[in-house]
């Protein structure tokens, strides 16, 4: 069959497309390619959904919206499992697991609460890394001096008290400490107010 100029399979057309797909919880639009639509799932990347497009038979330009449950099922088996579908082992991300021992590929939400767990032991055996996780430290070896610093930013802070300015919140306080100021200037001056009497000490007589 021939639609301008490209032929078309009729067992291509019966299928029929979805707008989402659900893989292991993740919705992805049936719109994407399957190649594209399979790194959405987090511990997928490009290498990962290659092989096992490779593994599977499918088409990589075609749409995921075409999938049928079969496929689904087949590609969800494969990513759960890779060593089952003879994947070799330095192709999993988490390889002798400290509990289990065993090699495992973790995908979705069981990666980051197994690096949650991971954080977690060694801030309980007070490891060296689990002292830089405590204080929120580098953990691998880059630098601290003039990158990745938290908090406010870097400069020297000005010290002492930072007086009001007029007309804020301020003015009255300073309007009663220049009144109080001209209260005391014609003393110091000598016109009005009379000159303190300073007292002298008696003198102290010799004895002969």
């Amino acid at each position: 069959m021939v639609f301008n100029g490209v032929t078309k399979n009729l067992a291509y057309l019966s299928t029929q497309y979805e707008n989402l797909i659900r893989i292991l919880g993740n919705d992805i639009p049936g719109e994407r390619k399957i190649l594209v639509g399979l790194t959405q799932i987090r511990g997928v990347g490009m290498m990962f959904a290659n092989s096992i497009i490779n593994h599977l038979k499918i088409d990589p330009n075609s749409k995921i919206g075409y999938l049928n449950s079969e496929q689904v099922s087949s590609i969800e088996k494969v990513i759960e499992d890779p060593q089952s579908s003879n994947f070799p082992t330095w192709f999993l991300n988490r390889r002798k697991d400290a509990e289990t021992g065993k090699d495992l590929h973790l995908v979705t939400s069981d990666i980051a609460f197994n690096v949650r767990n991971d954080i977690e032991r060694e801030k309980s055996v007070f490891s060296w890394r689990g002292y830089r996780h405590m204080f929120g430290l580098k953990v691998r070896g880059q630098r601290t001096r003039c990158t990745g610093r938290k908090g406010g930013a870097v400069g020297v802070a000005k010290g002492g008290r930072v007086l009001p300015a007029r007309g804020g919140a301020g003015a009255p306080a300073a309007e009663g400490a220049a009144a109080a100021e001209g209260d005391t200037a014609p003393a110091a001056e000598g016109d009005t107010a009379p000159a303190t009497e300073k007292k002298e000490a008696p003198a102290v007589e010799k004895k002969e």
